[in-house]
């Protein structure tokens, strides 16, 4: 118990004698000082006394699929400020191969008692993964928001980028540069953004007289190898230009065009998505359709402060429009 008390008393930078009276739920603490302490005692790992575990904790779960995308930690950062400055503690939960997985988070998540959970990117996005843990939450009624495209089942709320507007932006771009043969370089098949992006370019192409040819849609991993490997078939396929659904796909794309000795953008154009950090810096910099993180992120605080305040419940999706970024990645189709 001594060691208990004094590491929260260091962690919350209060006397050992006033964590006592938070744990024995004893008067004369400010409630300030009430809940940073009930919050470094669940930082630190620590049960909560009986009487007090009813309470949720001051903790949101901040749910990532992976940190090699760099748009998951920019939106990170943002929103793990946004709760910072108003009084929670995000807990970061990141998903690897054969690591934790989404379900297990959960589980770890309910039992702390978090007053929240933010997922940027998941299972909900994939029509076919599992998703049982979401039932889970929803029979707590925790409040939750999503990031990204979800299936239509999952009515939790949900901030998305308009993943139909982005891929109309990107096509009518390299249509207008004279690209007739554009290639799709999307993520898995269940992938419901990359099923929006997709509906959206045929439309788009439809429109324009140049239907999309089916030889130009390659499914695979939000990864670069990935990017490269899809991006090599496109081009042998004859893409002079390539539509991404992510940033590290179209980097992927331009390293395979330089494996095949074409020159971007003399030979082919590449379009990502995103607008991750340091796009602007690669050789070529990237043209891309960025999202808005910085509104998405503000809207996705504001949304669940209002769930745990219960000024309002999970429904709605709201989407943002996205702005086609023009850097030198895209040029004029080579005649």
């Amino acid at each position: 118990m001594s060691k208990r008390l004094a590491e929260v008393a260091r962690k919350v930078g209060v006397s050992e004698a006033t964590v006592s009276r938070v744990l024995n739920d004893k008067p004369g603490v400010s409630e300030a000082t009430r809940q940073a302490v009930l919050t470094a005692l669940d930082v630190l790992g620590y049960e909560r006394p009986t009487k007090l575990r009813g309470e949720r904790a001051r903790l949101v779960g901040l749910v990532l699929p992976e940190l090699q995308n760099p748009i998951f930690p920019a939106l990170a950062e943002i929103i793990g400020g946004g709760l910072t400055q108003n009084g929670y503690t995000p807990l970061l939960c990141t998903q690897n191969a054969g690591g934790i997985t989404e379900s297990d988070y959960v589980d770890l998540l309910l039992q702390q008692q978090v007053s929240g959970v933010i997922f940027l990117g998941g299972n909900y996005s994939q029509a076919d993964a599992a998703h049982d843990h979401y039932e889970r939450i929803r029979q707590v009624n925790l409040p939750t928001v999503l990031v990204n495209a979800r299936i239509d089942a999952l009515d939790f709320a949900t901030v998305s980028t308009d993943d139909a507007a982005a891929a109309e932006q990107a096509i009518q771009h390299l249509h207008q540069l004279g690209h007739r043969r554009i290639g799709m370089l999307l993520g898995p098949l269940d992938h419901i953004p990359s099923q929006r992006k997709l509906a959206a370019a045929q439309q788009v192409l439809q429109r324009l007289g140049s239907p999309l040819d089916e030889s130009l849609v390659v499914r695979g991993l939000y990864s670069l190898e990935s990017g490269q490997a899809g991006a090599s078939r496109l081009f042998a396929a004859g893409a002079t230009a390539v539509v991404c659904a992510s940033d590290p796909l179209a980097l992927g794309a331009v390293r395979a065009a330089r494996r095949a000795g074409l020159g971007v953008p003399e030979d082919v154009s590449v379009v990502g998505f995103d607008d991750s950090f340091l796009m602007s810096c690669t050789e070529p910099p990237l043209t891309t359709v960025r999202q808005p993180i910085e509104s998405m992120g503000r809207t996705v605080i504001d949304l669940l402060l209002s769930q745990i305040a219960g000024t309002t419940e999970a429904g709605d999706e709201l989407l943002f429009e996205p702005e086609l970024v023009l850097r030198a990645s895209t040029g004029p189709a080579a005649r």
